[in-house]
């Protein structure tokens, strides 16, 4: 079942099982606000069970890019396209959102982004590897981020 998130008034739907519900639910409507207000685009998920293949491609991603394996699980997933650019967005349980910008030119940006909000641990897998820089959003509270650009073709 797919599910709008709304920006206006933070929803844990989706994501009850995650220990850091309330702070991932304002991260995912931090994510809804964004794309609602930089391309009019109603921001949409759907249970990560309902989205496989939205799940396996990231998970290919981080896995060829970086050898990297979230070792949380899913709760939410969507993929949608944007001015030439393919958007795709995994929610774990951990608290930890991945995303990943894809532009469909040859020439454009390709990243894969790592999100998360106050209160979450970063996931040992990354912890390592990646710094994380914070932001302040009215939704999420402090917004920790990292990211690396995506070499190969997906």
């Amino acid at each position: 079942m797919t599910y709008t998130v709304a920006f206006d008034a933070v929803s844990t739907v989706g994501l009850e099982s995650s220990p850091v519900a309330d702070a991932l639910a304002g991260l995912r409507a931090n994510e809804a606000r964004y794309f609602r207000n930089k391309y009019d685009h109603v921001f949409t998920v759907e249970a990560a069970a309902d989205a496989p293949e939205v799940v396996d491609w990231v998970h290919r991603i981080l896995r060829e890019e970086r050898g990297i394996v979230i070792a949380s699980r899913p709760l939410e997933a969507t993929a949608f396209q944007v001015e030439g650019i393919r958007m795709a967005y995994v929610f774990y349980r951990s608290g930890l959102s991945v995303n990943v910008m894809y532009s469909l030119d040859d020439a454009g940006k390709r990243a894969v982004g790592f999100k998360l909000a106050e209160g979450m641990e970063v996931p040992e897998e990354l912890a390592s590897r990646f710094r994380f820089a914070r932001q302040r959003s009215k939704l999420a509270g402090t917004i920790r981020g990292s990211f690396f650009v995506i070499k190969n073709a997906y």
